[in-house]
């Protein structure tokens, strides 16, 4: 056994490793080295059957504690070790299980459950208004949803007969493949194809259900919505969806909440965006305007002076939050100066006159200030 490597060095790691150290190191090298992912490549292969062999061994503590008193001969039959090592004869199932369902995906897991699992879950959307998303609101779907067969009761058989246990598997729900493999038999548990994991078998159909135990009804739920959700998001609704599997409970509903866009209002996380118009002698007098908000008018007093795109804060005028809808995010309104697209004679007359006299206040301005610079200079 000079030749074979030390399994520690095998995996990189030291002799004080943890179970979950092996564990992790196994599956860096497994997913490097895997054949599948190093089609040809007889080295990568050797790698990986390497690498598979000291995790056998040092991820069972008896073995792990034999190969650190024996060393490699603990599995060959010297140095007083416990008689030979078969790795032939090994369940190699919760090895590939365990690490190569996660690696790739689930597609090698060997080992299938046939208990009681929850039903698949029913996913389906709903239209709400702006507004309504801001409030929440109560809201009716009407959907296909599978119930219990009324004529069998559940159970898929006619009438006046009986489920059978299933012959293939023996009323387990599982039967037991071996397999070949790199590191001799693999034991690859799965559903037995014949009951589908249920263990019984129907010979005689219900004619309502045709052995589903289940039949589809158009069905009425009620929706609640809740104040500030936003586009995009779901709602659960708890064991609204397809029956479950061996006893198993229904899966949910799943409501998927489109929020219809508002000719006003813009939306970011919980805070509201929208542009007030106001005249030219609003802007310039300042005064009272009317803004729009989700909760009606109000009215917000401008300053004198007050140019185009200047921003206003309404806070607590937002959107409420999800946790609690007495907390609000805020309004922010942009203040856009209208300027007239058609005047009268008399408008244009009075227009024309005041850019004059703004004209002459300018000039008026500009001597004050030189009169002030002259004073400066003569007192210096």
């Amino acid at each position: 056994m000079a030749d074979k490597r030390d399994y520690y060095e095998v995996l990189e790691i030291s002799r004080s490793a943890t179970e979950d150290d092996i564990k992790k190191a196994y599956r860096q090298l497994a997913k490097k080295y895997h054949p599948d992912a190093n089609p040809g490549d007889k080295n990568a292969e050797a790698k990986f059957k390497e690498a598979s062999e000291a995790y056998a061994v040092l991820s069972d503590p008896e073995k792990r504690r034999q190969y650190d008193q024996f060393g490699h001969s603990a599995f060959d039959g010297g140095a007083g070790g416990a008689g030979g090592f078969d790795f032939n004869s090994m369940d190699m199932g919760d090895i590939f299980g365990d690490i190569f369902g996660d690696l790739f995906g689930g597609g090698r897991t060997r080992r299938t459950s046939s208990g009681p699992m929850k039903g698949a879950n029913i996913r389906t959307g709903i239209r709400i208004t702006f507004q309504e998303a801001v409030t929440g609101v109560e809201k009716e779907l009407e959907l296909n949803l599978k119930e219990e067969c009324t004529t069998c009761h559940g159970t898929g058989a006619r009438p006046g007969t009986r489920q059978e246990t299933c012959k293939k598997c023996g009323g387990k729900g599982q039967v037991v493949y071996t397999q070949q493999s790199l590191f001799g038999m693999v034991r690859n548990v799965q559903t037995c194809p014949d009951c589908n994991g249920t263990g019984k078998i129907i010979k005689e159909k219900c004619p309502e259900c045709y052995g589903s135990g289940y039949v589809s009804r158009r069905k009425k739920i009620q929706v609640s919505i809740p104040a500030g959700i936003d586009n995009g998001q779901s709602i659960r609704i708890r064991e609204k969806g397809e029956p479950g599997i061996n006893g198993g409970e229904r899966g949910d509903l799943l409501v998927e909440v489109t929020v219809s866009r508002h000719p006003i209002f813009q939306r970011q996380d919980y805070d509201i965006y929208s542009t007030a118009p106001i005249s030219f002698v609003q802007a310039a007098l300042g005064g009272d305007v009317r803004i729009s908000t989700v909760d009606g008018d109000v009215i917000y007093t401008v300053k004198p002076g007050t140019q185009t795109d200047t921003k206003v804060r309404l806070k607590g005028k937002g959107v409420p939050t999800l946790r609690n809808k007495q907390v609000r995010g805020d309004h922010y309104v942009t203040l856009v100066v209208q300027v007239p697209t058609k005047l009268t004679s008399e408008q244009k007359e009075l227009l024309e006159k005041f850019d004059v006299a703004m004209k002459n206040r300018s000039d008026f301005d500009s001597g004050e200030r030189e009169k002030e610079k002259g004073k400066k200079k003569f007192w210096k």
